[in-house]
Formats: structure tokens, C-alpha cells, sequence
């Protein structure tokens, strides 16, 4: 295969990756919007837009989206509550968007399965410490590029 094949497959392979993290991340700012509006926090709208931008910075990014909304529930009600309350919205979104939504969008867009999203991230975490959680998804978009190329070729 000439090496203008195999890059055209891996650009791809990443433009369909990078589609996927932008509606991810559009998808979890939506979350943070409907969560802190029911908790009623203020300033909603920014910390949700806020979120759905950090959403791209794997594993910090998202702990990063945490701190606006938090600080503003504890400065608005003075109290532990409503603090407590974001760190639970917090969590929901952490789990219903590994589990659900990052695996939905990367078989959708990107032609990942759903069980090679949620375990080859971390198995290859545990092999390569931060650097497995963040090359997987990507390595996975070209791997089933490369995959489906050669399905199409038999």
C-alpha cells in the first residue's frame, strides 16, 4: 500500500475521532447545563460552555470544570449542600459519559465497538500509565480505519 493510502486512512481515521470528542464534549456541556440549572447554580450557562470546552483535556480537563460550579454553589449558599450537590452532578456525568456516551459516539462516528472503547482504555492504562488513558481512543479510530480498509479489500 503506498504511504499516501495510509495517510489518507489515518487522517481520517483522526477527523472522525476529533468529530467524536466534539460531540462528546458538546453532549457533556449539555449535561452540565441541565444539572446545575436544577441545582440551580449561578451562572449556569458559562460553567456548562466552560465544561463542554475543557471536556477535550483528557482527565484534567473535566476535574478543571468542576471548580466554577463548586465554588460558585459554596459563595451563592454558604454552606456544604449545594457544594455536595455539584460533586454528585459531577459524578453522574463522569460515569454516564465513559460508560454511555464517549463508547455511543466512537461506534457511531468513528466505527469503534463499544466494548473495545470502555476496555482498551483501561487495559492500556494499567500498560502505559497516563498515556494509555489518552492515546487509546484515537489509536482505536485508526486501528478500525485500518480494519475496515482491509475488510473492504477482501
Amino acid at each position: 500500500m503506498p504511504a499516501a493510502d495510509h495517510f489518507r486512512i489515518t487522517a481520517s481515521a483522526l477527523k472522525h475521532w476529533a468529530i467524536a470528542q466534539l460531540q462528546d464534549s458538546l453532549a457533556v456541556g449539555l449535561l452540565w447545563l441541565i444539572g446545575l440549572w436544577i441545582i440551580r447554580v449561578p451562572w449556569a450557562p458559562l460553567w456548562a460552555v466552560l465544561a463542554a470546552v475543557l471536556q477535550i483535556i483528557p482527565h484534567f480537563g473535566p476535574i478543571l470544570g468542576l471548580l466554577g460550579p463548586v465554588l460558585s454553589a459554596a459563595l451563592r449558599w454558604q454552606d456544604w449542600q449545594h457544594p455536595f450537590y455539584v460533586l454528585i452532578l459531577y459524578a453522574v456525568i463522569v460515569v454516564v459519559d465513559g460508560f454511555l456516551l464517549q463508547p455511543y459516539i466512537m461506534r457511531r462516528v468513528a466505527r469503534v465497538p463499544i466494548w473495545a472503547s470502555i476496555f482498551v482504555p483501561i487495559v492500556l492504562g494499567f500498560v502505559i500509565p497516563f498515556w494509555g488513558f489518552l492515546l487509546a481512543p484515537p489509536l482505536l479510530a485508526v486501528v478500525y480505519a485500518y480494519k475496515a480498509r482491509q475488510a473492504g479489500n477482501l
